[in-house]
């Protein structure tokens, strides 16, 4: 049957952005700003906190890597793998906020992110499935931008979770997140279960088989003429944007300034992001390069070095320039590109792989980035991303070179034949 294309605007895009409200800005990154209040109620140092951020990704990698062989056995069952785990990442949620020591809150923070790993793929190829693909990039700016509006509402409730008075403050802000993120899976379910899929469009690589398949994907992510350097950028975005997220809340509060103005610079970079996923998906649908992708990670690593001037405001500067052009379009470029080049019937592997390359980057960021934090300081910790916000620049310009040379040759080939 035919599947009816949508525009980037539907009903099912704007769930989908809700729930990575829940997938992103919730479940991932307000731990870096409930840093200093888990900390004063459980204890631990900074390399201790980093570690959980550690665990979390390490949930999140497993989680990615357990998603290509689970899709495999369950070929035509997306949706009810992506509800059940978009369920089990609101019940974990709100587990994680009656956690009382380390080791406890450790566990949850892995389940959270194997959960969130399952559902960032699953909703993206859910959600772009439906839309016509000239406007995937727009459909996946629009979904990841939930991630920023997640940031914009945790930063602005920061007075309450982060000043000393409040000492349960994250775990009310945790129960509320989950309680949302359900309420979010329930409408995402609802919408999606009117539209109508194929049967098959799920991982059927035509006649291929099983081992062919994976061989193919592999070839196809693993070349260096072909992904292998956009792996690496989102590799060490991964990597480098972690130490940032997780951090800067806690060097604000460490420098003295206010609870209300560390909200409100957090709120600044999700604030930023809303307008990032939309002016990201439109540049890339227009200019799918990744020499695109190169510019916003370049201009976020000038964002990051605000930081070493000392000054608040070009500190809160740097953070809305990250906002703005490098915190949700490294993903949702990365997306974007992989479906326009990807054959689709292969697409949520390709995706997947990708998936797990953006969360080693981020299960090695939090590690690292407390060990430097507990040995330097945190304004050298926070810094330290701008390092491999850079790496990340390059190998995206190195990825833009290789698809251009692609292009030239297969035009020349086309011109020969012709």
């Amino acid at each position: 049957m035919d599947l009816g294309y949508k525009s980037a605007f539907n009903w099912i895009t704007l769930w989908a952005s809700l729930l990575f409200a829940l997938i992103l800005g919730f479940s991932r990154l307000s731990f870096g700003l409930f840093l200093p209040g888990i900390q004063r109620e459980i204890g631990g140092s900074y390399g201790d906190l980093g570690m959980l951020g550690t665990v979390n990704f390490i949930g999140y990698l497993v989680g990615t890597l357990c998603l290509p062989p689970l899709i495999s056995h369950f070929q035509h069952s997306k949706n009810i793998i992506n509800r059940i785990s978009c369920l089990l990442l609101g019940l974990a949620m709100i587990a994680s906020a009656f956690s009382e020591h380390f080791i406890q809150l450790g566990l949850w923070r892995f389940m959270i992110g194997f959960f969130s790993a399952l559902a960032t793929v699953l909703v993206l190829s859910i959600a772009t499935d439906t839309v016509q693909p000239a406007e995937r990039g727009m459909t996946s700016g629009l979904i990841w931008l939930g991630g920023s509006a997640g940031i914009l509402i945790t930063g602005l409730f920061a007075p309450y979770i982060i000043e000393p008075a409040h000492l349960d403050g994250w775990r009310y802000a945790w129960l509320a997140m989950g309680i949302f993120g359900v309420l979010a899976m329930v409408g995402f379910e609802m919408v999606t279960r009117k539209q109508r899929f194929e049967s098959t469009q799920f991982t059927q690589l035509e006649s291929n088989s099983r081992e062919q398949e994976q061989v193919s994907v592999y070839r196809l992510m693993f070349s260096p003429n072909k992904f292998l350097f956009l792996l690496g950028s989102y590799f060490f975005f991964g990597w480098g944007y972690i130490i940032y997220f997780t951090f800067l809340v806690p060097y604000l509060v460490n420098k003295g300034i206010p609870s209300i103005y560390a909200g409100l610079i957090w709120s600044c970079i999700g604030f930023a992001g809303l307008f990032n996923g939309w002016v990201g998906g439109r540049a890339i649908d227009r200019w799918p390069s990744g020499y695109t992708l190169a510019l916003g990670l370049a201009l976020g690593t000038i964002g990051v070095l605000g930081v070493t001037t000392n000054r608040i405001l070009l500190t809160s500067l740097g953070a809305v320039i990250i906002g703005l052009v490098s915190f949700i379009t490294p993903p949702l470029m990365t997306t974007a590109l992989l479906r326009r080049y990807a054959p689709s019937s292969i697409y949520p592997v390709c995706l997947s792989v990708a998936t797990a390359f953006f969360a080693t980057g981020q299960m090695i960021g939090p590690m690292v980035g407390g060990w430097v934090v507990e040995r330097y300081g945190l304004e050298f910790g926070v810094t330290s991303s701008s390092l491999f916000m850079a790496l990340s620049a390059l190998f995206a310009c190195l990825y833009g070179k290789k698809q251009g040379e692609l292009e030239t040759r297969t035009l020349r080939s086309e011109s020969m034949n012709s």
